[in-house]
């Protein structure tokens, strides 16, 4: 997702592309395009409808006396660099055409309409802020947020009922890092109306807020202390295909081998020779994939593709334990639901849920 400083990653927004100069590779099929090199596609932010979404967020930044304005480019993924205080976009949000084949591909598309894509700039340019101005060298700022030196890790066990951290992106994304921590705490403060005092009366992140809200304020007639307006890892020099871009993409958000749950399997569905004849688990759960997929993304803030991967290993097993479905589909759904998304949270706390930067 999107990722801080210290994996040299931190990240848009206008008008539509004109019909009348698509690029070669806009109507191609899925197998075509995918043979494509990404510096090949020549996606450029002017001419998307990233210009209106960075026109917003420029606004947001006016509205809070903040002089600071990242840049922007397209690479492979959302991030700020270390030491640049600008912010990378996705190359599949510069056109619907590689829009859906990120869908087809992860079955979501991360920052793909206006009020997601807005969420992942405001967290973005708290980075590009920290970066600019050096707050995480501050003692007081490592005092609230911790130090910024910490290594990040490449998994962490998310605690979902802290009230120490803001919730703004998904997967509890403050708690993986300091610097993550500032950025989330950064954006829930700079979005409009977002009532943060009270909605996080009582919390001890409502103590980051405010001491965001003093900090940027200091900052109101200050110049940056950095400038630079490198583009890291554009996408005009990644020469990998879209089809191994694809490949690492999907290995990064899959669900380790070893994952097992026979025995909830067993609890919700049944084996029992009395039911041979019933339904089968496996056609329940794929029957209802889409709502199952919708619903547990919005319970854990997950991937879909990952929440896919934990569906896809409890389909597999239930065929192979020979599961059925031996009550009413009423109260099997939504324990079905309880279920997958149970599996999910298991697998986060387990250690194994991946901080993707």
């Amino acid at each position: 997702m999107c990722a801080a400083r210290s994996s040299n990653r931190r990240q848009v927004t206008g008008k539509r592309r004109s019909r009348s100069k698509e690029p070669a590779w806009a109507q191609l099929p899925d197998d075509e395009l995918l043979d494509w090199r990404i510096c090949d596609l020549g996606v450029k932010v002017e001419g998307t409808v990233l210009e209106e979404r960075i026109e917003r967020l420029h606004a947001e930044l006016s509205a809070r006396d903040i002089r600071f304005r990242p840049h922007y480019w397209f690479s492979d993924d959302w991030f700020s660099p270390e030491g640049v205080p600008g912010v990378a976009i996705p190359f599949y949000l510069a056109h619907p055409r590689l829009a859906r084949l990120e869908r087809s591909q992860m079955l979501e598309v991360e920052g793909g309409t206006r009020e997601w894509c807005l969420r992942i700039l405001r967290h973005e340019a708290g980075h590009a802020i920290d970066t600019a101005y050096g707050l995480h060298r501050l003692r007081r700022w490592q005092a609230v947020f911790g130090k910024s030196s910490l290594p990040y890790p490449d998994e962490y066990a998310p605690r979902p009922y802290s009230k120490s951290y803001v919730r703004h992106l998904g997967n509890w994304y403050a708690q993986s890092h300091p610097d993550e921590d500032f950025a989330e705490t950064f954006a829930v403060w700079l979005k409009p109306r977002s009532n943060w005092r009270s909605q996080y009366e009582g919390w001890p992140a409502l103590k980051k807020l405010e001491f965001v809200a003093g900090l940027l304020a200091e900052l109101r007639d200050k110049r940056p202390r950095v400038v630079s307006r490198e583009c890291v890892e554009p996408a005009h020099r990644i020469r990998k295909t879209l089809g191994t871009y694809y490949a690492e993409k999907r290995a990064r958000y899959g669900v380790d081998a070893g994952f097992s749950f026979d025995g909830e399997l067993r609890r919700l569905f049944s084996d029992a020779p009395e039911h041979a004849r019933r339904p089968s688990a496996s056609a329940f759960l794929r029957r209802h994939r889409q709502e199952l997929l919708r619903v547990v993304a919005e319970w854990t803030g997950q991937y879909k593709y990952t929440i896919d991967q934990v569906l896809r290993e409890m389909i597999a097993r239930c065929r192979e334990l020979g599961l059925r479905v031996h009550r009413s589909e009423s109260v099997v759904r939504p324990n079905a639901q309880v279920m997958l998304t149970v599996q999910t949270m298991n697998y986060l706390h387990r250690g194994h849920h991946k901080i993707v930067l």
